[in-house]
C-alpha cells in the first residue's frame, strides 16, 4: 500500500449529461497516476450547485488529489475545492469565472430563456448530445450516444440553470485551464489565461486524447 501512497490520484468529472466513458482514451503512466472516474447523479430537488459539489466531494477518498473537470464538470470541480484539499484543479473546455460565459448564456440568465428550452424531449438523443457536446452530432449520433449518461429532464434543466447562474468571479487557486481554439460552446475569445489546444473543439477530451496523454503528466506534475 505504501507504494500506492506516492501516486497522484486524479479524479475526472465529465460534462453535462455525459458519462465518464468520455475519458476512455485517457492513458496516463500507471506508476505515477491513479485515475478515478466520477459520474453525475440525479440532483435531489432544490439542491444548490455548491451542495451538490459537497456531496460529490465525499467520493474523493484521498488528500491532495488532482481534480479534472470537463465543461460543466469543470465548474463542479471548482466548487468541490471548497470541501476538499487538492493539489491542482484542471478544467477542460470550461470556464473559470462567470465573466467567461458567452453572452448568449448571460442573456439566458436575465430572460430566463433557458426555462423555455425543450428539454422535455429527453428521448431526443440528438438534442441532449447537442447540450452535452456542443455541436450538431446527427452524422455521428450513434458514436455520441454511448457517451451520454443522464437523460432526466429535471437534471438537464438543473444543469442549464446552474450554468447560466454560476456566480464565481475569481478563479480558484492552483487552477490550470486547457481550452480548444475551436470550442463553440465557450468561445476562445472570452477565455483568459489558458493552455490553448490547436484545432481543439468542445469534445477534444475524446478527439484529441493524444494531446492530453502527451501533456497532462507534465501539467499535473509541474
Amino acid at each position: 500500500m505504501a507504494m500506492e501512497d506516492n501516486k497522484i490520484h486524479l479524479y475526472c468529472m465529465p460534462g453535462m449529461a455525459a458519462s465518464s466513458s468520455i475519458f476512455e482514451y485517457l492513458n496516463l503512466p500507471e506508476e505515477t497516476f491513479v485515475v478515478h472516474l466520477l459520474e453525475w447523479d440525479i440532483p435531489t430537488k432544490g439542491i444548490s450547485f455548491t451542495d451538490y459539489a459537497k456531496k460529490m466531494s465525499e467520493k474523493v477518498k484521498e488528500d491532495n488529489v488532482v481534480l479534472l473537470g470537463v465543461s460543466l464538470g469543470g465548474l463542479l470541480v471548482q466548487e468541490m475545492v471548497k470541501y476538499i484539499q487538492v493539489k491542482k484543479v484542471i478544467i477542460v473546455s470550461s470556464v473559470k469565472s462567470r465573466f467567461e460565459l458567452p453572452k448568449r448564456m448571460l442573456f439566458a440568465r436575465y430572460t430566463r430563456i433557458h426555462k423555455l428550452l425543450p428539454t422535455g424531449l429527453v428521448n431526443n438523443v440528438e438534442l441532449i448530445a447537442k447540450y452535452a457536446f456542443g455541436e450538431s452530432v446527427t452524422k455521428r449520433l450513434s458514436l455520441y450516444e454511448r457517451y451520454l449518461s443522464v437523460r432526466d429532464k429535471g437534471y438537464i434543466d438543473w444543469c442549464i440553470h446552474e450554468l447560466v447562474n454560476w456566480k464565481q468571479e475569481v478563479p480558484c487557486d492552483n487552477l490550470v485551464h486547457i481550452h480548444g481554439e475551436k470550442d463553440t460552446v465557450f468561445p476562445m475569445r472570452n477565455i483568459a489565461h489558458c493552455i490553448p489546444v490547436k484545432n481543439g473543439t468542445h469534445t477534444m477530451i475524446m478527439h484529441r486524447a493524444k494531446w492530453f496523454n502527451e501533456n497532462l503528466p507534465t501539467i499535473i506534475l509541474e
